[in-house]
């Protein structure tokens, strides 16, 4: 099937049908009613629903030309979201074109084509997001080996999408992809309720970034928000403009994630998310304190956070305060630790100029460290 960037970049079967009525196919929002064990296509198999979000749907389904099982996004017959999809397939054509080998842990497009009003994009199946077994280990933390391997990983491929001039603009877990999730059961004694309990340990520690749907080349079109809240840097929270740094904030959120199991900050509001970074990261500096029309409820007219201010509930305040500084969400405890905890550091910098970038970032001494090397220090 095609893959070339042309006005209709997918393979079209969408008049093959002169019986063909949308309506039929489609829920009222747009979306494809998913049918387990239905023909789509006469190439492949629908098996199962695997998730759902605005802009469509994910399907498990059986490959008839190579005989194995993949993954197909099936985009909503909805004009925006169709056009969005076609930024989409560019973004995936050029990363598979500058990577073939996929050397880069970047998700890689097999086949596009648009069916019964929906582009649909295949991909190789692959096992679980990060976020997901996260969820089904308890929230329970990966081990600080895993996340070193983890974040080279990711490091490397945002390097790779950065030097493309892309900006992914949502990473997080969810978009994270393990692609091997066969584990490993111990026991561990729960660090609180000093009780034993049963946790899962990844055997293979690969991993492929996926969802390519909201990133915009650096000299395209920027939207005034982008990134998942928890993972949203402070310069779009400021209307200050955003780059390639923003992505290198959300693996700084994303790998603490990893550390201690759960987001580090979780939040729907402007003000309480910058409150919540001065308690873990310090104050927000004086030149990216703007007072102006768009931030007027956020700074005080002297530079202060607005926070908290009349308006303020009891709970942000008490959940505000219980915010620990980096520091004692990564304890320096041994040389592990202590590394990790500066690369963090580096990676959550307020100014998105003085901020670490991926390239450095993977220079960092945390990657060159091996704990088994040091028999004295209790790494896991």
């Amino acid at each position: 099937m095609s893959h070339s960037s042309s006005s209709s970049i997918c393979t079209s079967y969408s008049r093959s049908s002169k019986q063909y009525n949308q309506n039929s196919y489609d829920d009222k929002n747009g979306h494809y009613i998913v049918v387990p064990n239905t023909s789509f296509t006469d190439r492949y198999v629908i098996k199962e629903l695997l998730g759902q979000g605005t802009f469509g749907k994910v399907v498990r389904a059986y490959d008839k030309n190579t005989k194995s099982e993949c993954a197909i996004k099936i985009i909503r017959a909805i004009k925006k979201y169709r056009d969005a999809s076609q930024i989409e397939i560019r973004v995936l054509n050029t990363i598979k074109n500058r990577d073939p080998g996929n050397i880069k842990n970047c998700i890689h497009l097999v086949d596009c084509f648009d069916y019964r009003r929906h582009i649909c994009m295949v991909f190789d199946l692959l096992d679980q997001s990060a976020f997901d077994y996260l969820k089904e280990n308890g929230f329970h933390p990966f081990p600080i080996k895993h996340i070193q391997h983890f974040a080279y990983q990711l490091l490397t491929s945002v390097e790779f999408i950065h030097s493309l001039k892309l900006i992914h603009t949502d990473l997080k877990p969810e978009n994270i992809m393990i692609v091997n999730n066969k584990s490993d059961t111990i026991s561990k004694t729960d660090d609180k309720s000093k009780k034993k309990k049963k946790i899962k340990v990844l055997r293979s520690t690969e991993i492929q970034l996926i969802d390519f749907g909201s990133a915009t080349f650096e000299d395209e079109y920027h939207s005034s928000v982008v990134s998942t809240r928890h993972y949203r840097a402070p310069e779009i929270i400021l209307n200050l403009g955003w780059s390639y740094p923003c992505d290198i904030w959300s693996v700084g959120c994303i790998l603490i994630e990893f550390f201690t199991g759960s987001a580090l900050f979780q939040t729907h509001d402007n003000l309480e998310h910058l409150a919540m970074m001065e308690q873990v990261i310090g104050p927000i500096p004086k030149h990216l304190r703007v007072h102006n029309e768009e931030t007027k409820d956020i700074f005080l007219p002297n530079g202060d956070l607005n926070y908290p201010n009349e308006k303020t509930t009891d709970d942000s305040k008490k959940y505000v305060k219980s915010m620990k500084q980096l520091n004692k969400i990564i304890p320096p405890k041994n040389k592990f630790y202590e590394l990790f905890l500066d690369l963090v550091q580096k990676l959550l910098i307020y100014d998105p100029n003085k901020r670490i970038t991926a390239y450095e970032a993977k220079q960092h001494n945390f990657f060159k460290y091996n704990p088994d090397e040091d028999k004295n220090e209790n790494a896991l």
